[in-house]
């Protein structure tokens, strides 16, 4: 699992009044074999230059803007103003909109799972998110914000951990309109008893239990063989690896019991006509009240 990885982001997952702290850990490697670009005299890193497509000059980084493309070959510029406040909040919080039923959600909509681990003394409160979504089938819809980007992905319970798995935008899915494709259902597709009857069979005799340990991809398998063989005769450089960014910190703990309460007579008090927008301005300053301290103990800032 997540077992000794670093933690990429640090937060908490929140749903009514509830916040669990948690962070997030990869959950995957890339399997594909990385070719770095170098350079053969000095073996030093090359990298991507700022070059002009037209003139095939190379440009001071001050006199490049972004452009969006609205139209063929015609743009909009946008200042680094303008861009700055077009980035979503970053609020440290997996934000559940809705649960839904675990099975609503097609794979093509699935895009990067992230281990989500509690931190914090937060296990209590992680398991009982965790357990109640098995129980009850359910996933939680969620949006997070990750290094300024917003990202719209679901909570999933998977044996002992609660993967994040980002999800596509809607509008990022395209449909499948223009595509050939043969009717649903058997009679649609006009499919015979016996042929059905074959395939069934076939299907049945090539089923097994799931072992991913037993698929490698070959093509990364051979070039580390060469790797390894090279490596072993002393025929290697030495390049220079990027330092990595430190890990964002931010994590609270509050009573579970006392919030789940307020947050379910929030939930059957709060009328169906009020707006979105108004039920989530007043559920924050719930909670804001609720991490607060009693004025008592209050410290002057």
């Amino acid at each position: 699992m997540a077992t000794g990885s670093r933690t990429l982001w640090k937060g908490a997952i929140s749903f009514g009044l509830v916040h669990i702290p948690v962070g997030l850990h990869t959950a995957t490697t890339e399997q594909g074999v990385d070719f770095d670009w170098l350079d053969k005299r000095s073996m030093d890193p090359v990298g991507y230059r700022r070059i002009n497509k037209k003139t095939g000059k190379e440009i001071a980084k001050e006199n490049i803007v972004k452009g969006v493309e609205y139209e063929d070959g015609k743009y909009v510029v946008i200042s680094p103003e303008e861009i700055a406040a077009a980035y979503p909040r970053t609020t440290q919080t997996i934000e559940i909109q809705r649960f839904i039923e675990a099975n609503e959600i097609p794979f093509v909509y699935l895009e990067r799972p992230y281990y989500v681990a509690p931190i914090n003394k937060g296990q209590k409160v992680y398991a009982l998110l965790r357990e109640t979504l098995v129980k009850t089938g359910k996933v939680g819809l969620a949006k997070v914000v990750i290094a300024t980007r917003q990202h719209l992905a679901v909570l999933v319970p998977s044996g002992a951990a609660l993967v994040l798995n980002l999800l596509r935008w809607g509008d990022e899915v395209k449909s499948l309109a223009g595509l050939d494709l043969p009717a649903e259902g058997v009679k649609g597709a006009k499919l015979t008893p016996a042929e059905m009857k074959m395939a069934e069979q076939l299907v049945g005799e090539m089923t097994g239990p799931w072992e991913p340990q037993d698929f490698k991809d070959e093509f990364k398998r051979e070039v580390m063989k060469i790797v390894d063989k090279k490596v072993k005769a002393g025929d290697t450089e030495t390049v220079i690896q990027p330092e990595e960014e430190p890990a964002q910190e931010n994590a609270n703990v509050i009573d579970l019991t006392a919030l789940l309460q307020r947050s379910l007579k929030g939930a059957k008090s709060a009328p169906k006509s009020e707006p979105a927008k108004k039920t989530k301005a007043r559920i924050r300053a719930r909670t804001a009240a609720a991490k607060a301290p009693p004025k008592a103990t209050r410290k002057a800032a």
